[in-house]
C-alpha cells in the first residue's frame, strides 16, 4: 500500500446494534475508497461482525482520519443499506450536530438522544370470556348455588351480565381466587386469555372538548405558520403574548392542523409542574393519542411511551426538554411554550439548549418550530429582530379583562415606619378583603427551605458546608443543610467561633412564610408548593388540582406556582423580596428578574374578577421591576440589550464557559492557564476574542472538589466551536483522567 493511499484513509465508528444500552461500545471500520464522500454520520452500513464475519447492519456515529488500532487487522464496510429508515439516521445525526456543537462524547450525545430501551417485562392484561351460552351458564349458576359455591356464583352473575371481564375485577373487586377461575377454565366455561399491553401515564378523563373560538389575531398566527409549512417552507415562530392572551389554543390550533395532514407534535413545558394542566387540556382536545415524558415515569413507562411514537399511535406528546427526541416518524412541528424559562438548557454533558436543539431537529424532519412567551429570552427577540424568526404579538386578555394593577411597595420605607412583618401593609389590607370575599391570592417567594443561612450577629460567622463553598440552610426539624452535596449538622445553641447565643438565621423560606400566614390570618387555608412538598409522583397534581377546586385560600411557593397555571379565582398576587434574584453574580440577573415577576404577576385576575399584585422591594427603582409592574416587555428589552451589546454578553455575543474540577486545587487553575495559553497562541491576533480568567468558580468547592473557570467571548460561534474543539483534542492527547472538564456554551447561569 503506497504513502498517498495510507494518508487518504478515513475510518468510522460504527455501533452495530442501535439501542441505549449498546452505545457503550462502537468498532471501528476502515471505509472502501468507493464509499469515500457517501458515509457521514447517521448512515446505516453493513459490516462484517464478530469472528465468522456475520453480516450485520449498523450505524455510523462518527468519522476520523486515524486508526484507533493497526491498519492491517481492520475490516472494511461492505457497503451502505439503502433500505435504512431515517427515524435512528436521524436521532444519530442530532447527536453528532449536539456533539460537535456543544462538546461532549458522542457515547454521551447518543445517550441523551435514543430512547430508553431496557429489558424490561412488558405488562401483561388478562381478561375472562364467556365459552357457553346462558342457558348452560344458568345451569352451572344452579349447581354451584346448591353447592354453596359462592365464588363461582358470583363469577358467574357476571358473566350473565358480560361476556368479557377484566381478570383483575373479578381478583380484586368480587374477591374471586385464581383457583376459582382455573376451575371454571377446565371446565370449559371461561377462557383466560393474556395481552400485552403499553403503560399509559395519561389517566382518562372527562370527554373531548372542541376547539375553542379563536380572536382574529390567533386565527392569523394559525394560518400563516400552517401556510409556510404547506408551501414546504416550515420556520421558526415566536409567539409574544401577554398572559392569558391565548397562546395555548394556537398551539392547538396548529397541531390539530398538523394531526390532520397525518403529522404529529412535540410540545415541550418547562417543568412537570406544568404537565397537570397542560396536558389535561391537551387531552380533552386529541384524546388518548396524547402522551407524556417526564422525570417521575418509571422506566417502564418511559419505554413504553417512546415505542407508541415510534409505532405511530401516538400525535402529542408533551413533557420538558428531553420529550425533544421523541422518535416520531412524521413529526410536524415542534411547540416550545415559555421558551425563555432557565430549564431548557441541559446542566448536563452535553450542555445543549433544547430552543437551538429544535431548530436543528426541525431542519432534519422538515418541521416548524413554535416558540411562545409573554416574555421572550433575549436571545429569541434577538433573533426576531434579525429576521432569523418570525414574532406574532398578542396583546389582550382572551377574557376581555384588563391586566392587574400593580403597586410596588418599597421595604425600606416600612421598615423606617415601624413594620417589621414580612407582609407589607398594603398586601396584608388585600388578603384581609380577598379572605373575605371567598377570593383566592397566591404568594410568591425564590426561595426554598425555612431559612437562609445562619451566622453570628456577635462576630459575623456564618454557618458553612466543610465539603463545600457554601452556607448551610436551616430546616424546620432544628438540621442544617448544604442543598449542594447534602451534608447536614444540628443547629449548634453557640456560635463555634465566639461562644455567642446570637446565631440567628435570615429566614425567608416558604415554610417560614406559610407559619406566618397562619399567624396573620388564623381562619386561612393554605398550600405550600415547594421542591420540599412536591417530592412525591403526584404532588404537583395532588396541590394544584386542590387549589383549583378551591379547597385553599392562599397558595405559597417558589417559582413552580408563576409559570403557565391558570386559576379564574385568584385575584391577588403577593411577590415577596422581589430582588432576590437580582443580587445573583450573573448577568442574566436582570433579565431573570423581570420574566419572573411578569409571569407572577400574570396569575392574578385571570378569570372576570380584576387582579391586583404587590411587588415587595428593597430595589423599587432597578429597571427590571421598574417595567415589570408596568409589564412593559419593549421598555425592558430596550435597555437590558444595550448593557448586553456594551459587555458582549450573549445575544450580542457568545460566551464560552470552561469549569474544570478537580480534587487539587492547583491541578484545574493549572490546566486551565495551560488552555488560556493555547488561544491567546493560535487565536491571539483576533481583535474580536475576549478572555477571562482562569478563575475559582463563584462556588469554588462542592463536595471536596475544587471548580475553577475560564471565559472566552466573540461574536461568531463558530470561532468559539474551533476553540473547544482545538482544547478537547489537546484533552485527548494529555489525558486528563483526575481532572473533569465542562464546556458550556452561552451559559444560563455563571459558575
Amino acid at each position: 500500500m503506497d504513502e498517498t493511499t495510507i494518508k487518504n484513509r478515513r475510518y468510522a465508528d460504527v455501533i452495530v446494534e442501535i439501542s441505549h444500552e449498546k452505545v457503550d461500545r462502537a468498532f471501528q471500520y476502515l471505509i472502501p475508497e468507493a464509499l469515500l464522500g457517501q458515509i457521514a454520520p447517521g448512515v446505516r452500513v453493513h459490516v462484517p461482525f464478530g469472528q465468522g464475519n456475520k453480516d450485520m447492519t449498523g450505524y455510523v456515529v462518527e468519522l476520523s482520519e486515524e486508526a484507533d488500532y493497526p491498519v492491517e487487522k481492520m475490516k472494511e464496510i461492505r457497503c451502505i443499506d439503502e433500505k435504512a429508515t431515517t427515524l435512528e439516521s436521524d436521532l444519530i445525526q442530532t447527536a453528532y450536530w449536539m456533539k460537535s456543537h456543544y462538546g461532549s462524547t458522542m457515547i454521551t450525545a447518543l445517550k441523551t438522544v435514543l430512547p430508553v430501551k431496557q429489558k424490561l417485562k412488558q405488562p401483561e392484561r388478562k381478561k375472562v370470556i364467556r365459552r357457553c351460552g346462558r342457558e348452560e351458564i344458568e345451569k352451572q349458576l344452579a349447581e354451584c348455588e346448591r353447592k354453596h359455591q359462592t365464588a363461582k356464583v358470583r363469577v358467574l352473575n357476571a358473566l350473565l351480565e358480560e361476556e368479557i371481564l377484566p381478570y383483575s375485577l373479578l381478583r380484586e373487586k368480587l374477591n374471586v381466587a385464581a383457583p376459582t377461575l382455573n376451575s371454571l377454565e377446565k371446565q370449559g366455561i371461561i377462557a383466560i386469555e393474556k395481552e400485552h399491553y403499553y403503560r399509559n401515564p395519561v389517566k382518562r378523563t372527562e370527554a373531548r372538548e372542541a376547539a375553542r373560538m379563536l380572536s382574529a389575531g390567533q386565527r392569523h398566527i394559525i394560518d400563516d405558520v400552517m401556510a409556510d409549512y404547506r408551501a414546504g417552507r416550515p420556520g421558526t415562530y415566536l409567539i409574544q403574548g401577554i398572559t392569558g392572551s391565548g397562546k395555548t389554543e394556537v398551539y392547538l390550533g396548529i397541531i390539530e392542523e398538523m394531526i390532520g395532514m397525518g403529522k404529529q407534535a412535540i410540545m415541550l413545558i418547562p417543568e412537570i409542574a406544568l404537565t397537570y394542566q397542560t396536558l389535561l387540556r391537551f387531552y380533552k382536545r386529541f384524546g388518548d393519542r396524547v402522551s407524556v415524558i417526564n422525570s417521575t415515569l418509571s422506566m417502564g413507562e418511559k419505554y413504553d411511551q417512546t415505542e407508541r411514537a415510534r409505532r405511530g399511535e401516538l400525535d402529542v406528546m408533551i413533557g420538558p426538554r428531553s420529550a425533544l427526541f421523541t422518535p416520531f416518524p412524521n413529526l410536524g412541528v415542534i411547540v416550545i411554550d415559555e421558551e425563555h424559562e432557565n430549564s431548557y438548557k441541559s446542566e448536563t454533558m452535553p450542555k445543549y439548549h433544547a430552543r437551538e436543539t429544535a431548530v436543528q431537529i426541525a431542519s432534519l424532519k422538515g418541521a416548524s418550530v413554535v416558540l411562545g412567551s409573554a416574555t421572550p429570552s433575549l436571545e429569541a427577540s434577538y433573533r426576531a429582530e434579525k429576521g432569523e424568526y418570525k414574532r406574532y404579538l398578542l396583546k389582550e386578555r382572551l377574557t376581555g379583562g384588563m391586566l392587574p394593577k400593580v403597586y410596588t411597595v418599597d421595604l425600606r420605607e416600612e421598615l423606617k415606619e415601624g413594620n417589621r412583618s414580612i407582609f407589607s401593609r398594603k398586601l396584608k389590607e388585600l388578603l384581609e378583603q380577598r379572605l373575605a370575599a371567598g377570593e383566592q391570592s397566591m404568594l410568591f417567594l425564590n426561595r426554598r427551605g425555612y431559612a437562609g443561612f445562619i451566622s453570628c450577629r456577635a462576630c459575623g460567622h456564618v454557618m458553612k458546608c466543610p465539603h463545600c463553598d457554601v452556607s448551610l440552610s436551616e430546616h424546620k426539624n432544628g438540621m442544617l443543610v448544604c442543598h449542594y452535596c447534602g451534608y447536614e449538622e444540628k443547629r449548634p445553641p453557640l456560635c463555634p467561633s465566639c461562644g455567642s447565643r446570637y446565631l440567628l438565621g435570615f429566614r425567608a423560606g416558604t415554610e417560614q412564610i406559610e407559619e406566618a400566614v397562619y399567624k396573620e390570618f388564623p381562619g386561612a387555608r393554605v398550600l405550600r408548593m415547594d421542591a420540599d412538598s412536591t417530592r412525591s409522583k403526584e404532588s404537583y397534581e395532588k396541590i394544584l388540582s386542590a387549589f383549583a377546586d378551591g379547597k385553599a385560600d392562599i397558595l405559597v411557593g417558589t417559582q413552580m406556582i408563576v409559570k403557565g397555571h391558570d386559576f379564574p379565582n385568584v385575584t391577588l398576587v403577593g411577590i415577596l423580596a422581589a430582588d432576590l434574584s437580582l443580587n445573583q453574580n450573573d448577568y442574566r440577573a436582570g433579565e431573570r428578574t423581570f420574566q419572573l415577576l411578569t409571569q407572577a404577576a400574570g396569575r392574578a385576575g385571570r378569570g372576570e374578577k380584576p387582579g391586583e399584585v404587590v411587588i415587595q422591594t428593597y430595589q423599587p427603582e432597578h429597571y427590571s421591576i421598574v417595567h415589570a409592574a408596568g409589564q412593559d416587555y419593549e421598555g425592558f428589552y430596550k435597555e437590558e440589550i444595550v448593557y448586553r451589546e456594551l459587555l458582549q454578553y450573549p445575544p450580542a455575543a457568545h460566551m464560552l464557559a470552561i469549569l474544570a474540577v478537580s480534587g487539587e486545587e492547583a491541578e484545574g487553575n493549572g490546566v486551565l492557564e495551560t488552555f488560556a495559553r493555547l488561544v491567546r497562541e493560535r487565536f491571539g491576533r483576533d481583535k474580536s476574542l475576549y478572555i477571562i480568567g482562569p478563575a475559582q468558580a463563584a462556588v469554588a468547592r462542592i463536595n471536596d472538589l475544587y471548580r475553577h473557570t475560564l471565559y472566552l467571548k466573540h461574536s461568531d460561534y463558530e470561532r468559539l466551536v474551533q476553540i473547544k474543539d482545538m482544547l478537547e483534542a489537546y484533552g485527548k492527547e494529555q489525558d486528563f483522567k483526575k481532572l473533569n472538564i465542562q464546556f458550556d456554551f452561552n451559559p444560563m447561569n455563571t459558575y
